[in-house]
This record gives C-alpha cells, structure tokens and sequence, in this order.
C-alpha cells in the first residue's frame, strides 16, 4: 500500500467503498434493463435473469421483488392492461 502512498488501511477502505458504488450502479441498470426486457413477451422470467447476469431466476426474482414489490410475472401482467 504505502508505495501508492496511502495506508493499507486506507486502500481498503477506497476499494470497500468503490464496490459499494459499483454494487449500486449494476442494481440500478439491471432494474432499467429488466423493465425493458419484460416488454418482449417473448422472454421468460428465467432468460431475462441469465441476459441481466444473475447466476440464477431467484436471485433475480428477490432483486425484483425488492425493486418494486412485486414479482416479474405479476409486473408482466399488470403493464399487459
């Protein structure tokens, strides 16, 4: 660390904070990107979650749910009206 000239500590704690950030700005285009994909009917819940890079349909089942309360299917059905 000290040859970047801050403290180890120091160089965690940016990297820390980087991912955090990072961590946010992938939710957030992953929630764009969901919407628009759940548009083409055509995609099934589970194709949606691989294209946005979720090792698996749950996972991208509960970032959903946490986006917006609901899951894909009832989203889906509720824009079709």
């Amino acid at each position: 660390g000290k040859r970047l000239g801050v403290s180890e500590r120091t160089l965690h704690r940016r990297l820390r904070d980087e991912g955090t950030g990072f961590q946010a700005l992938l939710d957030e285009v992953r929630r764009e990107r969901a919407f628009l994909l759940l548009e083409d009917p055509r995609l099934s819940a589970t194709e949606i979650a691989g294209l946005l890079g979720y090792a698996d349909a749950s996972a991208f089942f509960r970032a959903f749910k946490r986006w917006t309360g609901e899951t894909p299917h009832a989203y889906r059905k509720r824009a079709e009206r």
